[in-house]
């Protein structure tokens, strides 16, 4: 398949009559000029490589607002979490399929297309196993092909209910594995993998995995898979900081990295609370931080310093997570606009690549998602995936932009209906604003929420 874009965003700059040829297996075979024979097939507007969401809780968007009330004493991010435990115990292996098959099909029109899903919601009501010991994790995968999104599923491993081998809680029942469980899990999704539906693995936390099991897993799964991903959840509250230190004398993520197991494969998600020595490490190691800034910024979690992972050489992607908003260029903007609010500057992450930091940021989120999930390329380049989002430059809201400051206006200016056309891996999954989709997967989830909420009354 031949495109031809009116414009393109390749490597730093946005090019104009650029021909994209696309493989058979959904891969970018060529970018390049596209010829005077090619003028009436332009596809026109902004063509720029699509966003992976590197951090997903499918499930959490049916409750996204809902924990909005003034509790009788300090809110955080804990108090945020026993209502999410309390939401878990109604969910059924169809909601959590309509309720992923939507969250999906909003990320596409906003431009994702592709997601890491974090999974841990694993067994029934009462903490036992399903029949199909899978069936959760296959019912947000089913959710992934309906959509149309590409999707890395991560099933998480969750043993203990804090550091030291606390005993779980009764609310954290069904996320819980058995070490030999959890990798026989584990090695039957990758037994069912299928185009565009792939498996890594999510450590859910240092509290949730004794450290003495982080090697046995990690090396198990290198033994099916030698460049599968693995994400964590770490450093997010400060409280789990002082936790960690006063169990093990370490914080999180250097006693995460003192293990010897973090290398490019791994994402680190939130971190927020780290210091310098830790964040350097994690450069080094080649590691990905998986920020999600609107999801931190709703639970209070703290800011993270984009500015010296940047200056370090550090790697980023943006998620979504609780989905709290499903908008890649919020998570940008939040990520920069921290950190103006924290210097009092402006144009805090920058570097000698572009003076634009719209552009800066987008590009630098798409390859550090891709590599977070276990892609070889992101952007527009040959071997990357067909994955393209089309923006309709012709609204009024581009009207005198420059070509070079489409990316930050696109960023910084957000605009409804932007985000015209998305592709996935070649195929067209969204077209002048609408999902191919649509009805069957909205009328599912109306059905699934007011289910939810009757069980709830």
């Amino acid at each position: 398949m031949r495109l031809i874009f009116e414009k393109a965003l390749v490597d730093a700059a946005v090019q104009s009559h650029v021909a994209v040829e696309v493989g058979d297996d959904g891969a970018i075979v060529s970018v390049g000029r596209a010829t005077p024979e090619d003028a009436r097939h332009v596809i026109p507007g902004l063509a720029v490589a699509g966003m992976p969401n590197l951090h997903s809780h499918a499930f959490q968007r049916a409750m996204a607002g809902t924990a909005e009330t003034a509790g009788s004493g300090a809110d955080s991010f804990w108090t945020w979490r026993d209502a999410m435990y309390r939401f878990v115990d109604r969910l059924t292996p169809d909601d959590i399929a309509a309720i992923g098959a939507y969250v999906y099909l909003e990320m596409l029109r906003a431009g994702y297309t592709s997601v890491a899903e974090f999974h841990y919601v694993h067994h029934q009501p009462d903490g036992s196993a399903y029949a199909t010991p899978e069936a959760l994790s296959l019912a947000v995968r089913q959710a992934a092909a309906e959509a149309g999104i590409r999707q890395l599923l991560l099933p998480a491993l969750y043993q203990t209910g804090g550091f030291g081998g606390q005993p779980v809680k009764f609310a954290q029942r069904r996320f819980i594995h058995a070490t030999d469980r959890f990798l026989n899990l584990y090695a039957r999704l990758c037994e069912r993998e299928s185009a565009g539906l792939s498996t890594g693995i999510a450590l859910h936390s240092l509290r949730a995995v004794p450290v003495e099991v982080l090697g046995e897993v990690v090396g198990a799964v290198t033994g099916i898979d030698p460049h599968g991903p693995i994400h964590v959840h770490v450093a997010e509250q400060r409280q789990e900081v002082l936790d960690c230190l006063d169990a093990t004398g370490r914080r999180p993520v250097q006693l995460l990295l003192e293990t010897g197991l973090v290398d490019d494969r791994w994402c680190l998600v939130h971190a927020t609370h780290i210091d310098s020595a830790e964040l350097h490490g994690i450069s080094r190691a080649g590691a990905v931080v998986g920020l999600c800034p609107t999801t931190e910024g709703n639970l209070g979690d703290g800011r993270f310093p984009l500015d010296e992972l940047h200056a370090a050489g550090g790697r980023f992607g943006i998620g979504s997570d609780s989905h709290v908003s499903i908008d890649p260029r919020e998570e940008l903007r939040l990520a920069e606009y921290n950190l103006r609010l924290w210097r009092e500057r402006r144009v805090v992450v920058r570097d000698a690549a572009t003076v634009h930091s719209g552009t800066l940021l987008y590009r630098a989120a798409v390859a550090g998602g891709a590599r977070a999930l276990g892609r070889p390329l992101g952007g527009l380049a040959p071997g990357a995936d067909a994955d393209i989002v089309v923006l309709d430059t012709a609204l009024p809201s581009f009207a005198g932009v420059r070509d070079e400051a489409l990316v930050d206006h696109y960023v910084f200016a957000p605009r409804p209906g932007v985000v015209r056309d998305v592709m996935v891996g070649g195929q067209w999954q969204v077209l002048g604003g609408r999902h191919r989709a649509e009805s069957a997967v909205e009328r599912a989830y109306v059905a699934a929420l007011a289910r939810l909420s009757a069980a709830g009354a």
